[in-house]
């Protein structure tokens, strides 16, 4: 394991923003399909792309028989499932009844979800009481710049049940990091790619029972989905698998508490949006709990020393 270097601070900071960034893309995708249909293309164009570096870097997709081969394709499975099917057709449909930032609250979640799991099941993922404290911290900083508008009742139908499904959907990317971490060594380009292939094989049948078949967007659509199939998925699927190899699901969790900055940040830059004034209080406290929560892997990493 390399551990918590600087090239995976710069990794996690990049996937950050992209994510980040996909919101705005997501919006502009929404006005020419469906959400599920906007999942589906997001998993299908990001599989095909990293199918297609795969192949032109000779390394293609995993092997499918001889030994470990079937150990190896049931974490594939399990990452698949737990880290895009599943969540995504949660999210999907529980963000049409409850309030717009209760997801982003309940992705914020996921940190403090991993942490149990992680010390368990990962070696040398202990569960201190200052990591608790810093990643509690920075959940509460997410809470500030979402705003307690999250937290409100919408009235609708189901809400419940759809408050249930994204703390499920929370819970599903919190087990998923782990998988990703106990999977056993193999290409990690290659690893990124079978992952999306079969979360796409897995969600497309879904998205066409619920939404029918799709129909080719136009104009900003289009190109939306190119995006959102290119890098928030295809590239970020690397990404994801590099840092949570290396580094562990715990250090790529704080990714979490990244998100909603940016797509503030993205909002007031691009979209000309107000800045809310609860921005740097949210981002205070975000940063003081990544920094508690983190605090020996900066001091090695300010010392010059990268490893965890």
């Amino acid at each position: 394991m390399t551990g918590i270097s600087t090239t995976n601070w710069l990794r996690l900071i990049t996937l950050g923003m992209i994510w980040g960034a996909s919101f705005m893309f997501v919006t502009l995708a929404l006005e020419g399909v469906g959400p599920l249909t906007v999942v589906t293309a997001r998993l299908c164009l990001g599989a095909l792309f990293l199918l297609v570096l795969t192949m032109a870097l000779g390394s293609g997709l995993p092997r499918i028989s001889g030994a470990g081969a079937g150990k190896l394709w049931g974490f594939i499975l399990a990452m698949a499932i737990f880290s895009n099917a599943v969540p995504f057709a949660f999210l999907s449909w529980g963000q049409q009844v409850v309030a717009s930032g209760f997801a982003g609250v309940c992705m914020a979640v996921v940190p403090l979800l991993i942490l149990p799991l992680a010390h368990v099941f990962v070696p040398g993922e202990r569960m201190s009481l200052r990591r608790f404290i810093g990643f509690s911290i920075g959940t509460i900083g997410v809470i500030v710049i979402i705003g307690p508008g999250a937290l409100a009742s919408t009235g609708k139908d189901f809400e419940a049940l759809a408050k249930l499904a994204c703390v499920g959907a929370a819970a599903c990317y919190a087990i998923g990091s782990i998988c990703t971490r106990l999977c056993p060594e193999v290409n990690r380009m290659a690893l990124a790619a079978a992952v999306l292939l079969v979360a796409a094989v897995l969600f497309t049948p879904y998205a066409i029972y619920v939404e029918g078949w799709p129909i080719l967007p136009s104009g900003t659509s289009f190109w939306a989905l190119i995006y959102l199939g290119l890098l928030p998925t295809g590239v970020a699927q690397i990404l994801l698998v590099q840092v949570i190899r290396d580094a562990g699901p715990v250090f790529m969790s704080l990714v979490n508490y990244q998100v909603p900055v940016w797509s503030v940040i993205f909002g007031v830059m691009v979209l000309s949006e107000p800045l809310p004034p609860s921005l740097y209080l949210g981002l205070a406290l975000i940063l003081f709990g990544v920094a508690l929560s983190q605090l020996g892997a900066l001091r090695r990493l300010f010392s010059g020393r990268s490893n965890a």
